[in-house]
């Protein structure tokens, strides 16, 4: 049964609202209807808020994650190890690793992973300013900390591949991560155990 709304404002509202992951209609009406309880100046602060998201967040020149400025924190922290970088997915991962505390090395965000079902293809990511990190800097370990996958493991292995004319150490979290899972919703501690006790990625693939 279609819903009915008393105004179009309101259903365009809705629409919009919905149109969110996760959110489904009755959520959204919700939402809706407390965005209208409150305050003008409430909404106004959330619009500004979602706006500037859109308009002025910038991305790291280095490592892709999202930033402020042209480079961000992590990568402009001397106090890192930018001899290590950690590739993931994408920027929930980043948040993920630092909350577990066990990682100090720096990050490459890819951007997504290799699947060929939603059509993304190596060349969609950022494996090629990955490559040129390596080839340009000081990067003596690459640590692979994608979702163990298909897509995942498909995904590390192409860069095992593009990385193996470099001299340069390539480890893969451990599998206290279990198979299938995503790397965001892995629990802080099973996360950090994975990073600290990560592995040679060469040593993976013979398994």
């Amino acid at each position: 049964m279609t819903q009915k709304y008393p105004s179009v404002l309101l259903e365009n509202a809705v629409n919009e609202l919905a149109s969110l992951p996760g959110v489904g209609r009755k959520t959204a009406l919700r939402l809706a209807l407390y965005m209208l309880r409150r305050d003008e100046g409430y909404t106004e602060n959330f619009a500004s808020a979602l706006l500037a998201l859109r308009k002025e967040v910038k991305y790291c020149k280095v490592c892709h994650n999202i930033c402020d400025d042209d480079m961000c924190s992590i990568c402009a922290d001397p106090q890192r190890d930018h001899s290590t970088v950690c590739v993931v997915e994408n920027i929930k991962e980043v948040m993920a690793i630092e909350n577990t505390g066990q990682f100090r090395g720096v990050y490459h965000v890819l951007g997504g992973i290799i699947s060929p079902m939603d059509g993304i293809g190596p060349g969609d990511l950022q494996i090629d300013s990955l490559v040129q990190r390596v080839a340009n800097d000081e990067v003596r370990e690459i640590v692979l900390a994608l979702s163990t996958t298909m897509e995942g493991d498909t995904t590390n292995f192409f860069i095992y591949r593009k990385l193996s004319p470099y001299e340069v150490k390539i480890t893969v979290i451990a599998r206290g991560v279990s198979i299938g899972d995503e790397i965001e919703y892995a629990d802080e501690i099973t996360l950090g155990r994975s990073i600290v006790n990560r592995t040679s990625f060469n040593d993976s693939i013979k398994i």
